[in-house]
């Protein structure tokens, strides 16, 4: 690889792959997934260098037992990070391991992993990588606890924090506890925000994050996520009896505001602008747009355990045939060597490839349905 970038993502995600933590961790499965949406779109050698790996990394990964271990040193981030100099397209793609779902007429406006305790309250809690923790909290129901929930992420996990706190201008202080996503420093990165802002770039300045971008939130946002909150820095701290003491003490700090226009631009409510809304959907009459006269065949195989998947042009004439046990490999696999190229094919196929692979493990007969 004459590219030093793309050495480095090689050697880094090769490297990882290895690892049974990393082969079962969503942080790598983003990594891939992404790569397997941008490369058949990307021309050249160094596209057609990195599909092939793509399709030997994928074969080695297990289904994802956790989102992610928040390992010191993270193997596909440091990869991912290298790979936008090469492929800029990978800049623009969103993470696909995190929903980013909002809902119009309620409180929080955008959906995730949380508890709400009183959404008049002053405190809300991030206990990072612990679920557990927040919900030690919301059962406790502490004087003042708002909302408390996990964030592991050091970029959507902070959009949807800084989404929800700015819609509600009751909260005035978020408490961030709970033990510290190593690999990707979401504490650490709360800290920098309120400290320092982002840059031009979304990028939170002074974040020991791997990815400390915010994509889904605007400056005004920011602004007033910053003007709004006072961070509180308890990184580390487990124990729900002292947390649930802070927030007591720092509900009785709030004080009526005077009506003055500083004020009143400190507890207004920004208006938050609107995510991505939920789109309620049908099953549409609508047929599948197949691949430039090319169709897959797939056949689960009992006595062997594993999925056979021949690729035909219309002409019939097979041009492919791959072979493996998992319906995710075979689909990134295929992904990768640009064998689907039309979306609504491509969801078609991985459809048939996870009914494909649920009869074998449960013993039913597979029947292909027509696209």
């Amino acid at each position: 690889m004459s590219n030093d970038n793309l050495r480095i993502a090689y050697d880094e995600i090769g490297t990882g792959i290895q690892f049974a933590k990393c082969q079962q961790c969503g942080c790598m499965r983003e990594t891939l997934d992404l790569l397997a949406l941008v490369l058949p779109a990307t021309a050249g050698e160094e596209a057609a260098e990195v599909a092939e790996h793509l399709a030997q990394w994928a074969v080695q990964m297990k289904p994802v037992r956790y989102a992610c271990l928040g390992c010191e040193h993270c193997y596909p981030a440091v990869g991912q990070n290298a790979l936008p100099v090469v492929f800029p397209a990978l800049s623009a793609a969103p993470g696909l391991s995190c929903d980013f779902q909002a809902r119009a007429d309620d409180w929080p406006p955008v959906v995730g992993e949380y508890r709400v305790v009183d959404p008049q309250a002053p405190v809300a809690v991030s206990t990072l990588g612990s679920p557990a923790l927040a919900e030690a909290l919301a059962s406790r129901q502490p004087a003042g606890l708002a909302i408390a929930g996990k964030t592991e992420t050091e970029n959507i996990g902070l959009d949807k924090i800084v989404k929800n706190i700015v819609a509600n201008p009751a909260i005035r202080f978020l408490i961030v506890a709970g033990p510290e996503t190593q690999g990707h420093q979401s504490g650490r990165t709360l800290v920098a925000l309120a400290e320092n802002g982002v840059n031009a770039d979304g990028r939170v300045i002074g974040s020991p994050g791997k990815r400390p971008v915010l994509r889904n939130v605007t400056a005004e946002e920011i602004a007033a996520f910053r003007r709004q909150v006072q961070v509180i820095d308890l990184i580390g701290c487990e124990d729900p009896v002292v947390i649930c003491a802070r927030v007591e003490e720092l509900s009785h700090q709030v004080v009526a505001t005077c009506g003055c226009s500083e004020c009143a631009e400190t507890a207004s409510s920004v208006s938050v602008t609107a995510t991505i809304p939920t789109q309620v959907v049908s099953d549409p009459d609508r047929p599948v747009v197949m691949d430039k006269a090319r169709y897959f065949v797939i056949l689960p195989l009992a006595e062997k355990r594993t999925i056979n998947v021949e690729h035909y042009s219309y002409d019939h004439t097979l041009l492919h045939v791959v072979e493996g046990p998992k319906a995710r490999a075979l689909y990134l696999s295929i992904a990768s060597q640009g064998w689907v190229t039309e979306l609504s094919h491509a969801t078609y196929l991985g459809k048939e490839l996870a009914k494909a692979e649920l009869s074998l493990q449960h013993q039913f007969k597979y029947v292909q349905d027509g696209a």
